[in-house]
């Protein structure tokens, strides 16, 4: 990856918001359960941060995904995982099949009130019985004259008691054998005011400034107009948004990572325990020596998917590659970190301790750990029955 000034621009513009808007209120927010999503937002609109990757008619720069990875790696600086995962939901994870496949006037709706911060958006895959198992959801789209009747529920839902409309994936058909679980899916924007859709709260152990809903929707009719692209296509389009996620989720890892050992640098470098310093034990220093390779290992990983992706080449082996090692060393390092920070790192207030729960949800969301393993081992040929 090479690196332009105005990438450069971008990072300092993301990093200075951060520590203006985000990172004061952190405490509040996280104590409230959720953060302002509609202000922040518009600020963010008002700086053009919610559409670089996206169309100029419709509000964006017309950039590409290297500006996005930028975005996503500086808002490491934010002191809380919750604030920037939000965003990233809105300007990479439920917005990217809406920008690519979905009508003008669908996107003159619903992608250009985003883009200018005017709405939020959330995502709506995940169920009570189909998380990672994307093929296995409930939800339907019933066709019913000019609409769809939605029926079912959403679960885990980022941004859900505050979203203005929802990306959701729903069976528009039944499953047959003319019609696999994967081919009977479409993606429906629905707003999220029409009657008979119910939100309710989420209560998480981590990602506390980051509200989180299940929602239930009982007969709910939206226009077929409001389909992304074709009938049936869903969970293709769903499948490019995850890579998107991915690759964003990684990046977004970096800077927090980086961040939490230069804290515990300083932190351990004060602390004094039988008449040195806790840094001055090599177990100490030689560990977060290791931990800083293993970041600086996942970013080289991530920017190679990175440029790969912009070139348009197939990056889903490396996405996935990079969800993994973001995931696991993510918790390893907060852990590791956590450790050398002693009882104070077991404070619930302490950033350390802050990053260990919200980081534990990255091997989670998105696919969980598990899932990216298979994908690797699908793509390389090593399951059973399955030849390169």
């Amino acid at each position: 990856m090479k690196f332009s000034t105005e990438h450069r621009q971008l990072e300092d513009t993301v990093i200075k918001f951060c520590d203006k808007e985000i990172n004061p209120h952190v405490a509040e927010w996280e104590a409230a359960g959720q953060f302002p999503a509609h202000e922040v937002f518009k600020k963010l609109g008002d700086l053009g941060l919610l559409g670089l990757k996206y169309p100029e008619e419709f509000g964006g720069a017309g950039l590409d995904f290297s500006y996005s990875m930028v975005m996503a790696e500086a808002l490491g600086q934010a002191n809380c995982g919750g604030v920037p995962m939000a965003i990233g939901v809105h300007t990479d994870m439920c917005t990217p099949a809406l920008a690519r496949f979905g009508s003008d006037e669908l996107r003159r709706e619903f992608l250009a009130p985003s883009i200018a911060g005017d709405m939020v958006g959330c995502l709506g895959v995940s169920e009570p019985g189909g998380g990672s198992d994307v093929a296995a959801l409930k939800t339907s789209a019933r066709s019913e004259g000019t609409d769809y009747v939605i029926n079912g529920t959403k679960m885990w839902i980022t941004s859900g008691m505050q979203a203005d409309w929802c990306c959701l994936l729903a069976n528009t058909s039944e499953v047959s054998a003319d019609t696999p679980a994967h081919k009977n899916k479409s993606l429906i924007i629905v707003p999220m005011d029409a009657p008979g859709i119910t939100r309710q709260k989420i209560d998480k152990i981590g990602m506390h400034s980051s509200d989180t809903a299940q929602l239930f929707f009982d007969n709910v009719r939206v226009p077929k107009r409001n389909l992304i692209g074709q009938e049936g296509l869903g969970f293709t389009f769903q499948m490019l948004q995850f890579q998107e996620e991915r690759l964003w989720g990684a990046a977004g890892s970096l800077r927090t990572l980086d961040r939490l050992i230069d804290q515990t640098i300083d932190y351990t470098r004060q602390r004094q325990a039988f008449g040195k310093s806790i840094l001055d034990n090599q177990v100490v220093h030689f560990r977060l020596a290791e931990l800083r390779t293993e970041v600086e290992a996942l970013r080289a990983l991530t920017y190679r998917a990175v440029e790969m992706y912009i070139g348009g080449k197939d990056v889903t082996k490396l996405a996935s590659m990079a969800k993994l090692k973001c995931g696991r060393l993510s918790r390893e390092l907060s852990d590791a970190c956590l450790q050398y920070w002693g009882g104070m790192g077991y404070t619930a207030d302490n950033p350390i301790s802050q990053a260990y729960r919200d980081s534990r949800l990255i091997s989670i969301g998105g696919g969980a750990d598990e899932i990216m393993l298979g994908i690797i081992c699908k793509l390389e040929g090593t399951l059973p029955g399955k030849a390169r």
